[in-house]
């Protein structure tokens, strides 16, 4: 199954299943989504509801236990050991709620360091992170470390880390969650000015509904089903 022109992700009839016997638990129940370049969309629910799931298997980090997903044109069937990490690490940036930050690292370092894993010299791959360090607004902190930088600059250390290798596809969960609601406006405004172009696509997993109005389009989950898909600036029934 391959996705037609402008669909980043596409998933047919996706379910999901943990367990066996009495202790199984079925945390997707037939998703049919599509995620499209050039724009944020924001997959809310409750906890539980399997938001977490659904980007997991997207990502490649999870396979379903049934159903298609086509992901950037390529069908997650075909993808499998060695060749799904590398194809993850060359098109997939990740930002988690918590910022998972290397301690003895600077931040432009933390930035750099999907870069080092692929064996770009060092140099090259500082100066390479320094241009994102100068995106997200942080060219006077980069020498930092962790300890001295606050959430939302963490955060952003974090999201310049996922762009580094220039992926096609931008992965956030929570990333505002930590945040209080300044901040995590500022780092969604930071999200999508630098990740939505019309070759990339950003999923945001998020209960914050402060940030609605920031997306594109909202995906509404419950009890492993997708319950409703709008345009941002169309909310009425999304909580």
């Amino acid at each position: 199954m391959n996705s037609p022109a402008g669909i980043a992700v596409l998933c047919r009839g996706v379910t999901k299943e943990f367990g066996t016997g009495e202790a199984k638990v079925q945390a997707l129940r037939g998703i049919d989504v599509d995620i499209l370049y050039g724009q944020m969309t924001l997959l809310v629910g409750p906890s539980g509801c399997g938001k977490t799931t659904l980007i997991s298997i997207i990502a490649g980090l999870l396979d379903p236990t049934a159903g298609e997903v086509s992901l950037l044109g390529q069908n997650r069937r075909n993808l499998s050991g060695s060749r799904l990490v590398r194809f993850r690490a060359e098109n997939v940036g990740f930002v988690f709620q918590q910022y998972n930050l290397l301690p003895s690292l600077t931040a432009v370092e933390n930035a750099a360091v999907p870069l080092l894993i692929r064996g770009v010299r060092r140099s090259e791959a500082i100066e390479r992170a320094m241009v994102l360090m100068i995106e997200v607004g942080l060219r006077d902190r980069a020498f930092a470390l962790p300890a001295q930088l606050s959430g939302g600059q963490q955060q952003r250390v974090a999201i310049a880390r996922a762009l580094v290798n220039e992926p096609r596809l931008l992965v956030c969960d929570e990333p505002t969650a930590a945040l209080d609601a300044q901040a995590g406006r500022t780092v969604m405004n930071l999200i999508k000015r630098v990740t939505v172009r019309g070759d990339r696509a950003v999923i945001v997993v998020t209960h914050d509904n402060r940030v609605f109005d920031l997306g594109d389009r909202i995906i509404a989950m419950a009890d492993g089903l997708v319950e409703t898909t709008a345009e941002a600036s169309n909310q009425s029934g999304v909580h």
